[in-house]
């Protein structure tokens, strides 16, 4: 391993952490998929994360969150997201995983049917959570229900710290400093596999959301001193500003584990927004088409919120030129893979 390297490991060792996933996940080639586009495309299979059968990329960063949370002696950790939340189930499964009780402030982005619940929210029910579903009002937004859903979780939070059981909050998605210190780490980890595979990469492409991943990937990529160019798809608008909260995260991920590098938007990060219409939580038929094409070519499943819409960016930036014939591509499967047995208002029409 390289100077650089172990010194990345090094700073990265410093912070409280918590061992939920299975680490490395696989990284590989996918052959006939890379025939079909004439590319150079390798998977880092992150639905590997573990913990449980569903997986994903949460999953590092909650290894950090949960690692501060037992260390301040928290009782109960309390969270935010859209009902069909990945972050918000993978937090419940790892919260009962360390002995911490689970508090759910979910969204009804598409609204669930009591009669027949499904996919993550079903996984949160068994898991047995504390759990509130926050309605959008009549002439509320999507933001605005949010917004009233952070103000709910920290009353709840009050509460609970002010009658001696202390209560850890974690930002939607898991997007904080500690949380993206995660996927830094989880960069640095790919970086060590692509050095023993003798490779050089040239594009990775990933799903973002509220940020975190993206975060962390940057300030990773900086600390291994790497030049490959990251492409970061949305799966819901974004501007100016959350490129400007995502610098920021970065940087504060790289001082808060001591490392001198440092983050910006202009030569580090690479944002699209082009996949992700018409809306988060709402399909289309590139994602439809890149699911269908990743199953028949590769046998592998990637869903219609994230990584769907994810690697159906990475094909068209490959079909239309943007990314040369013969690049060493990589996809960076995030998880995500219970939107599949969602409502149909998220899964869309698949065959």
């Amino acid at each position: 391993m390289s100077q650089i390297l172990e010194q990345a490991e090094k700073l990265l060792q410093a912070l409280p952490k918590e061992q939920l996933g299975f680490f490395p996940t696989p990284f590989y080639r996918l052959d006939r998929l890379s025939e079909e586009l004439g590319v150079n495309l390798f998977i880092k299979r992150d639905d590997f994360t573990g913990m449980n059968l569903f997986g994903g990329n949460k999953v590092r960063k909650l290894e950090y969150l949960l690692g501060e949370a037992k260390a301040k002696g928290c009782e109960y950790a309390i969270t935010y997201g859209a009902t069909q939340s990945n972050h918000a189930m993978e937090t419940a499964a790892a919260c009962r995983r360390c002995g911490i009780k689970p508090i759910l402030y979910l969204t009804a982005v598409v609204e669930p049917d009591d009669a027949d619940v499904r996919a993550n929210l079903l996984l949160d029910k068994i898991l047995d959570v504390e759990l509130h579903i926050v309605d959008i009002l009549p002439g509320e937004t999507e933001d605005d229900a949010e917004a009233r859903s952070f103000e709910m979780g920290a009353a709840r939070a009050k509460e609970l710290n002010e009658s001696g059981h202390p209560c850890y909050d974690i930002p939607m998605g898991g997007a904080s400093v500690v949380g993206s210190v995660g996927f830094a780490n989880g960069y640095v980890e790919f970086e060590k596999q692509v050095k023993a595979m003798n490779l050089n990469v040239d594009y990775i492409f990933h799903a973002t959301g509220t940020g975190g991943t993206m975060a962390g990937l940057a300030a990773g990529r900086k600390m291994a001193e790497s030049d490959t160019k990251i492409i970061s798809i949305t799966v819901s608008p974004k501007d100016e500003k959350y490129l400007r909260k995502v610098e920021k995260l970065a940087n504060d991920v790289l001082a808060l584990i001591k490392s001198p590098a440092h983050v910006n938007i202009e030569e580090d990060l690479h944002m699209d927004t082009g996949y992700y219409a018409p809306g988060y939580e709402q399909p289309n038929e590139a994602a439809s088409e890149a699911i269908r094409l990743l199953a028949r070519t590769e046998g592998l499943f990637v869903d219609p919120v994230y990584t769907g819409k994810a690697l159906a960016g990475l094909i068209d930036y490959v079909r239309s030129g943007r990314v040369p014939q013969g690049s060493n591509v990589v996809f960076w499967h995030t998880g995500g893979a219970t939107a599949l047995f969602a409502e149909h208002e998220i899964l869309g029409k698949l065959y």
